[in-house]
């Protein structure tokens, strides 16, 4: 049996307690925040007192341990915000708990990401004894474990890798974000960058599109732009000459991010208005809509997979595995839209991965590391049914 504690109660959150709740290998459930109010509603919509509830400052290790030591919980849930990954590695550290998130650090000063701070830990948790498990969300995350079955099963060396993100869904809002739109706005408005021929090639933001088509949905626009897996997947498969991430954006959207861009409200540094210190994207941040209030009134599907060229037994071949998502469907089981969703299920489920011991080991670990059969084996009976597709047009 296992002890879970999950920290961060927005969209992905919720969903996260749910499928940790609902789940017998985890004995004991605690749900903490800033805002425990957040938690309580949460908990108390399972109900049944199956989830307690806690107060806590992630960016605090002080606290952190002192929410640990009461507790004491086997393995920790990040779903906080990616700034806080250090600090509530280091509190897992400092009392021997075992570590899990699904996105990687990022300085709240510099929107940069990449996986080397974490990785930094390696030493440590592996000293320690401790799991640490990296980017166990959908991208990264399953995305990831979909390139890890796929080396396994399909292919002798991958050369060609390209993550493909559509949401097709609609809120019937003007413009709002899918998760924190602090991150959000951060992550897709950074320029470009893609793997090719064992370097990084660098671009303006958006500037590689072209249409490609998605199952059940038809032909989005899609833009290569810059995600964490691809360093570590990169790092693991070394014979990928080539690997890309698109991610679908309509025009208003982008019309949108230009406007918020041009007018200084996607800025990270500190401004003074009226004698008080505020961040820009921070302010735009509380006016916008929740992302955890979209679900009501959104409609379509979310398609995420990958598309793999690259050969097996000497032979060239295309493989596309991906997942569609409802946004509906996902809204009546949690209670919230396809983007929390298909990001807190993988974590779930991660997190009982390493439960049942089939996920273990002393150190640092991106998923790809590990076995994903029984992952993907359990995924689609948690509401993310997957496919397989042989010998199609990639597009890419």
């Amino acid at each position: 049996m296992c002890r879970a504690l999950i920290i961060g109660a927005g969209g992905v959150g919720t969903v996260v307690t749910q499928k940790v709740a609902a789940n017998p290998i985890f004995s004991d459930v605690m749900l903490a925040s800033r805002t425990k109010s957040k938690c309580d509603a949460v908990a108390a919509a399972i109900g049944g007192g199956r989830v307690k509830t806690a107060q806590v400052d992630a960016d605090s290790v002080p606290e952190l341990c002192e929410l640990f030591r009461a507790f004491r919980p086997d393995i920790v849930i990040n779903v906080a915000l990616p700034y806080q990954d250090l600090t509530i590695m280091d509190a897992c550290l400092e009392c021997g708990v075992n570590y899990l998130d699904t996105a990687n650090y990022e300085p709240r000063d510099e929107a940069h990401f990449e996986y080397s701070w974490q990785w930094a830990y390696q030493d440590r948790f592996r000293e320690k004894g401790l799991t640490a498990i990296l980017g166990c969300g959908f991208d990264p995350g399953v995305t990831a474990i979909f390139t890890a079955y796929a080396a396994k099963h399909h292919f002798d060396e991958i050369h060609y890798l390209d993550i493909v993100d559509c949401n097709a869904g609609n809120h019937g809002m003007a413009f709002a974000t899918n998760f924190n739109p602090e991150i959000n706005i951060r992550e897709v408005t950074q320029k470009g960058r893609y793997y090719e021929d064992g370097k990084w090639v660098t671009t303006e933001p958006h500037e590689i599109h072209k249409g490609l088509h998605y199952p059940e949905i038809g032909e989005r626009e899609s833009y290569v732009i810059y995600h964490e897996e691809l360093e570590s997947l990169v790092k693991n498969y070394p014979t990928i000459r080539r690997a890309r991430f698109w991610m679908t954006f309509g025009q208003e959207y982008l019309t949108h991010l230009r406007v918020i861009q041009n007018i200084g409200m996607a800025r990270i540094d500190p401004i003074m208005y009226n004698g008080v210190e505020i961040v820009p994207i921070q302010f735009l941040k509380a006016v916008l809509p929740d992302p955890k209030s979209l679900g009501a009134n959104y409609h379509g599907q979310t398609s995420i997979g990958c598309r793999i060229r690259g050969v097996k037994d000497g032979k060239e071949r295309t493989y596309y595995i991906y997942n569609n998502c409802d946004h509906e469907q996902a809204f009546k089981q949690t209670g919230t839209q396809a983007v929390s969703f298909t990001t807190g299920v993988p974590a779930a489920l991660g997190a009982s991965m390493w439960a049942k011991g089939l996920w273990r080991g002393a150190g640092v670990f991106n998923v790809e590391e590990f076995d994903p059969d029984p992952f993907l084996a359990e995924l689609g009976e948690q509401g993310l049914p997957w496919h397989e597709l042989f010998d199609v047009d990639l597009e890419v």
